[in-house]
């Protein structure tokens, strides 16, 4: 396995929550540095790109369209919440339930191709919903407050996450690898291959929508921009800079591109320029991405081959000894 993973080795899973720990410490905080809006559309982001990565760097099923699922879930909860004026929490599963729909549906025909994964989706909707109204969670948690509902978008993100992560390391995740690594191999031990990757495909179609629906209430706003071919290829580009098939390359790589056109915004299109400039420095410099290049140093190791197995010396004496047994033996 290639060092990019963070699970290797058995104490790779401490490992990953320990950093998660200190990144979640940091993002307690981080409102009162930092302007909580642009905070809350970097965590949708980030979510995105760990969906995205659940079928990428682990199923090794690549999808140019995952936009389809942000996009389609982000309009749904925003009509859900203003037209139909159901709950926040009502309105993302509203959202998260048609990304997995859509998930199960375009999954089952993509799975069955090899090469070409997803075809891009043209959705009928409208130029877009505004005034999506943020709501009450469950009818008493008022997020109209800026630091309440970033605290909500935190743990939205959370429960992604760690539902990723679980999944990773779960049996389900290990048998992923292996389809990932050797298909017919894993075909030969009796896997279901074709199953395992529907529902892959739809687990990341189902959190890409949870990011999308969350994004609507945090804007207040859903368009068809999130269903954009754009849309797509900004998530695969957060992947790779980040870290294919890494837990927190996907993160890192949504921080750094929102900061970017967070930052950057003033240059206008010039911004996709510069964003194909980091891209192409960091596969020239980076080919294992950020964090798969960096982590195994802030772990304080760098991923090295196992030692052959040391050979057992037997002296002539022992051997003298194992005939004398054996003779008395028989």
């Amino acid at each position: 396995m290639s060092a990019v993973s963070l699970e290797r080795g058995k104490a790779a899973p401490v490992a990953v929550w320990v950093w998660a720990a200190g990144l979640i410490a940091l993002a307690v905080i981080a409102p009162f540095f930092f302007y909580p809006v642009f905070l809350m559309k970097a965590l949708c982001m980030a979510l995105f790109a760990c969906a995205f990565n659940l079928l990428l760097g682990y199923a090794g099923l690549l999808s140019f369209g995952h936009a389809a699922f942000f996009g389609s879930a982000s309009y749904i909860a925003a009509h859900a919440a203003k037209m139909w004026g159901l709950t926040p929490e009502l309105a993302i599963l509203a959202g998260v339930t048609v990304a997995a729909a859509l998930g199960f549906v375009f999954g089952s025909l993509a799975i069955r191709r090899q090469g070409i994964y997803f075809a891009m989706v043209t959705l009928a909707l409208e130029d877009g919903i505004q005034a999506v109204p943020r709501g009450y969670l469950f009818g008493i948690i008022d997020l109209n407050q800026t630091m309440v509902m970033y605290y909500f978008v935190l743990a939205v993100f959370l429960f992604g996450f760690g539902l990723i992560v679980r999944a990773i390391y779960s049996p389900f995740g290990q048998v992923l690898k292996a389809i990932r690594e050797n298909e017919p191999r894993a075909i030969s031990l009796g896997y279901r291959t074709e199953q395992y990757k529907l529902l892959a495909f739809v687990l990341s179609a189902a959190l890409a929508g949870l990011a999308g629906s969350t994004k609507a209430l945090v804007f207040q706003f859903a368009s068809l921009t999130d269903v954009d071919w754009t849309m797509s290829g900004e998530v695969v580009l957060m992947t790779l800079v980040g870290g294919i098939g890494t837990i927190l390359g996907p993160v890192v790589g949504a921080f750094l591109l929102t900061t970017m056109e967070n930052y950057l915004a003033q240059a206008g299109s010039y911004v996709t320029t510069i964003e194909g400039a980091i891209f192409v420095l960091c596969v020239l410099t980076f080919r294992e991405g950020i964090v798969g290049v960096v982590a195994p140093y802030a772990m304080g190791r760098r991923a090295r081959p196992e030692p052959p197995p040391e050979e057992v010396q037997v002296e002539e004496h022992d051997v003298e000894k194992l005939r004398q047994a054996a003779g008395e033996g028989g």
